[in-house]
């Protein structure tokens, strides 16, 4: 992580497990990442949803043929709880992000799917919920 993501790799992110069907990823309350409300940072939140859901779609474009890339246009995120301790974000979009992945390499057309991550806390209380447009588009070769 710290050589392809090293904002990651700083704020402590962590790969809890992944699926076809889903991804969790966790960050913890540090110093690094902190705010000054004593919690966590909005922007690692984000950090750690986005991952969550990139994870999904990186598992169907990677070393796929066609090659197919990979961007998030839009993102929205909504905060419920102050998010203190350690936050696991989880992604359970896996099968809608293959429909698109699929799609795309079928027809080269650029195709969004959008992805939610919700995070929880220690005690499974959400703290916050992120939406996140990816466009996926296959690099067909003429």
């Amino acid at each position: 992580m710290l050589a392809k993501l090293p904002m990651a790799y700083m704020a402590d992110l962590r790969v809890r497990s992944i699926s076809e069907e889903r991804a969790e990823v966790t960050i913890p309350y540090k110093y690094l990442n902190k705010n000054p409300f004593g919690s966590i940072y909005f922007a690692s939140l984000s950090m750690a949803a986005e991952l969550s859901t990139g994870l999904l779609c990186m598992a169907q474009t990677y070393k796929s043929d066609p090659a197919v890339s990979m961007l998030v246009v839009h993102m929205e995120g909504d905060f419920s709880k102050k998010a203190v301790g350690k936050i696991t974000f989880t992604c359970e979009d896996g099968p809608s992000i293959k429909a698109a992945a699929d799609q795309t390499k079928a027809t080269g057309a650029g195709v969004t799917v959008v992805a939610t991550s919700i995070g929880t806390d220690q005690s499974g209380d959400k703290v916050a919920e992120f939406r996140f447009t990816w466009s996926l588009k296959a690099k067909l070769k003429v």
